[in-house]
Formats: C-alpha cells, sequence, structure tokens
C-alpha cells in the first residue's frame, strides 16, 4: 500500500492543509475507487475535504467560544401543546433572516419552561451557519462590565461584544439594575443597535422591564433599541425541569 512521500506530507502541513493530507491518504488507501477519476475530479475531491474541515473547525470554535449554558438543539425542542411554541415559526428562525434583519428575539416565561434552552438552541443553530454568537447571564456580563473599567478593558469589551452577530442575554430582570449596570447596559445595546441581533430570556414579562432597568431616560433608551420590532416569544405550560425531576424520579405519569 502505499502512502503520501515524506515531502508532500511536509508542505502539506507547512501549508496547514490537513484536510488535503487526510482525503488524500484515502486515496492512497483505496486507489480503487479512484482509478477511473481524471486528475481534476480527484484534486476536487481533495479540496471539497479541505473546505468541509475547515468549516467544522469553525463551528467548533464558534461553538466554544459562545458558552452556552446548556448545550441545546432545535430538533430536540419539545412542541407539546401546551408550550405554544409554534414549530412554522422556530423552522423559520432557523434560517436566520432575522439576524440577518439585526432584529432581536425576547423570549419570556415562568422559572422552568424552556427558555434558556430555546435561546441555546438557536444560537447553536446560528455557529452551525457560521455567525459569532456569545451568552451570558445578564448578571455575569454586568459584573464582568464593571470589572472592565476597573482593569482597563472596558472598551475592548464592548469593542467584542458589538461585533458579535448575536448576543444572548440570559436571566434578564432577576434583579434592578444600579445606576453604573444601566450606563453600561445602556451602552452595549446601543453599540448593537439596528446592526446586530440580541436575544433576550426572561422570566419578567415584558411590561415589567421598565421597572426593573429603574431611571426612565435609561430605561426608555434601552427598551427603545430591544424592543421595537422585537420578535416576541411567550412560553407556557408546565415547568421542564420539575417535568424532568419527577421522570427522573419515576413518575412516569402524562
Amino acid at each position: 500500500m502505499q502512502n503520501i512521500n515524506q515531502q508532500v506530507n511536509n508542505q502539506l502541513s507547512n501549508l496547514k492543509l490537513s484536510g488535503i493530507r487526510d482525503a488524500l491518504l484515502q486515496q492512497y488507501e483505496q486507489p480503487n475507487l479512484y482509478v477511473e477519476q481524471s486528475f481534476e475530479e480527484r484534486l476536487s475531491l481533495l479540496l471539497e475535504h479541505e473546505i468541509t474541515q475547515r468549516d467544522q473547525r469553525k463551528i467548533d470554535r464558534l461553538t466554544r467560544q459562545a458558552k452556552f449554558r446548556v448545550g441545546g438543539t432545535l430538533a430536540q425542542l419539545n412542541y407539546g401543546a401546551a408550550r405554544q411554541l409554534d414549530k412554522t415559526q422556530i423552522r423559520s428562525l432557523a434560517q436566520g433572516e432575522w439576524l440577518r434583519l439585526h432584529q432581536n428575539i425576547l423570549i419570556t416565561g415562568a422559572t422552568g419552561c424552556g427558555k434558556t434552552y430555546l435561546a441555546c438552541a438557536l444560537g447553536q443553530n446560528h455557529c452551525q451557519q457560521g455567525s459569532s454568537v456569545y451568552y451570558f447571564r445578564l448578571k455575569e456580563l454586568l459584573e464582568k462590565m464593571f470589572l472592565a473599567q476597573a482593569d482597563g478593558s472596558y472598551r475592548k469589551l464592548i469593542n467584542k461584544l458589538s461585533s458579535a452577530n448575536l448576543l444572548i442575554l440570559d436571566d434578564w430582570g432577576l434583579e434592578p439594575l444600579t445606576a453604573q449596570q444601566r450606563s453600561d447596559l445602556l451602552e452595549l445595546i446601543d453599540a448593537r443597535y439596528d446592526t446586530k441581533s440580541t436575544l433576550i430570556a426572561s422570566q419578567l414579562p415584558i411590561e415589567n422591564w421598565y421597572e426593573m432597568i429603574g431611571e426612565s431616560t435609561h430605561a426608555d433608551a434601552i427598551l427603545d433599541r430591544l424592543v421595537h420590532g422585537a420578535i416576541k416569544l411567550e412560553l407556557k405550560g408546565e415547568s421542564m425541569r420539575k417535568k424532568l425531576n419527577s421522570l427522573t424520579d419515576g413518575d412516569h405519569s402524562s
């Protein structure tokens, strides 16, 4: 059985063409599969393998960078009638037109109803499509911004967050905001406004967000940029977390 000669192997390694190297090795190991193909056809297969491998590496990098709280996928969503989750709407969101239009998504619902899972599933879906995504719980992000102010990295952090195609802010509205938090949040939301998409997941109904943000000038500015033209998803039904726990404990009743 032939193998890639050392010179070619080194050249492919130096050029970081591991996909071509792997595909070429496969052609050497199974020569009968390729004997009737022209040079151009075999070269095309090598290049296609390299492209596929690079695309997968990009997806893996984007997924790691996002730091999703759960590994949700749209294929595993629960569309039980009580949840009032529209499969057609989710299929439409999966296609990503809302990202291209820089729309926001606001997901609300009671504790445990699957907001985080849906948010992460949408984020994961768009990583697969090559979009850059960051996931944060709101409190965690505000703490990160506060520390960045102290160590001089604030502007770098704002630039990083404002450049992501999708920013997911989970656990929105658990605590009222301080004056500094209001200011930081407004700067971030304003930097992304009409150029990128933000997804909010909150157990607090949208009509109560104004009070949570606090001071009227900041609240008006933040909500105007987030809510205007946003896609709103209100999840209903029994807590998915409680339901899972009951099944784990042996209660398999419907």
